[in-house]
């Protein structure tokens, strides 16, 4: 347990908290920019995950459709869908667990900025003690120890302390609203309808989550997810646009095939009905051609009969 509480100190509330330090001197002591560009040089490291859970996700969209024609051809052998799908994503380089990569990443950042915000924004001068043991001694060039205690004051919040006044309904609404839009544009089509169920219930309910929990933590840490969700949201518009969201632009209509000209060789419908079609043709002109020798060769008995 010594060793576990070791690494999460060491690898990651000193780097993060060193990081906020820096980037909140650099700010002119400001640390609701400091929070946001913590947020943009965090979505910047992970932004080869990022781009990899969006492909992943554009191949999983395109897989879609054999996933259904898998599930209609077995439908009575659910151990031969389940060998068949992970077939389909092998032979398609896709991994289902693929896409977790920045929510992996992003939990144990949540939580460590939980802690750094706690351990810097203070109110009690005697804990900059603390604060100065954590922080890294090549970092003595920088003024932090002037900066001390931080202020944690941005646009009229306090980023320290939960949501309170007007921020207590804007906060979370954020917070809603930008879990919701970044989990809908990474959705894929669901396969089934039990699938789509469940992706509607979690796109609803996860968000409907997070808000809550921003009730009772720091701003700061809203103020934080906030920012991701923007950027991820606008990482994933120049991969693939809005469609995930919604058809911005609805899709043009097919042009309609011009009108062809009937086919003389069609039969028609009374010619059907009289047995008769397109292949007697040449068989009738030539019995008219028949008719018409046999009546020039008749003698025209009418005539003969005027001269007597």
């Amino acid at each position: 347990m010594e060793a576990l509480d070791f690494v999460w100190t060491e690898f990651i509330i000193r780097p993060m908290l060193n990081t906020l330090m820096v980037l909140y001197v650099i700010s002119f002591s400001n640390m609701g920019v400091a929070i946001i560009l913590f947020t943009l040089l965090v979505r910047l490291i992970t932004l080869p995950l990022t781009v990899r859970q969006v492909r992943q996700m554009r191949a999983m969209s395109g897989l879609q459709p054999k996933l259904r024609e898998i599930q209609q051809r077995y439908a009575r052998d659910r151990s031969r869908i389940s060998r068949e799908t992970m077939q389909a994503y092998r032979d398609a380089g896709v991994s289902p667990i693929g896409c977790l990569g920045p929510l992996v990443v992003q939990m144990p950042i949540l939580l460590g900025l939980f802690r750094v915000l706690i351990q810097t924004l203070f109110s009690d001068p005697d804990k900059l003690v603390g604060l100065s043991e954590k922080l890294y001694s090549w970092l003595g060039f920088f003024p932090i120890y002037q900066a001390a205690p931080l202020s944690a004051s941005f646009l009229g919040m306090d980023l320290a302390e939960s949501p309170v006044g007007a921020t207590v309904v804007l906060v979370p609404v954020l917070v809603f609203v930008s879990s919701w839009v970044q989990q809908k544009m990474t959705m894929t089509p669901a396969t089934d309808a039990k699938s789509q169920g469940n992706q509607t219930m979690m796109l609803w309910m996860m968000p409907l989550l997070i808000a809550v929990f921003s009730f009772s933590f720091p701003t700061g840490l809203a103020l934080y997810w906030i920012i991701s969700n923007v950027v991820g949201v606008g990482i994933q518009y120049f991969i693939t646009g809005w469609q995930p969201l919604f058809p911005l632009f609805p899709k043009a209509p097919e042009a309609a095939e011009p009108p062809q000209a009937p086919i003389d060789d069609a039969p028609s419908e009374e010619r059907i009905r009289n047995g008769s079609t397109s292949d007697d043709r040449p068989n009738r002109r030539r019995s008219n051609r028949v008719s018409a020798e046999r009546a020039r060769r008749r003698p025209r008995r009418g005539r003969g009969r005027s001269t007597k």
